[in-house]
């Protein structure tokens, strides 16, 4: 899997319809129209997201490997 920053997976996420809806510390705060979910993600400068936080994210957010790119 393809590692990404918190910068670079919340622009993903934009695109994909998700609004962001506040900051707190680090940590952007995204929810999207007719869902439940939210998605906390943390911004650490241009730091790489973990494979797991990264993997869980994407997995709320419906995204694949495929939109990484």
């Amino acid at each position: 899997m393809k590692s990404v920053s918190g910068k670079q997976l919340f622009k993903i996420v934009e695109r994909r319809g998700w609004i962001l809806s506040r900051v707190t510390g680090s940590h952007h705060i995204y929810e999207k129209a007719g869902e439940d979910k939210i998605l906390s993600i943390p911004v650490h400068r241009n730091q790489a997201l973990k494979a797991g936080t990264q993997r869980a994210l994407m997995k709320i957010a419906q995204l694949s490997e495929d939109d990484l790119r």
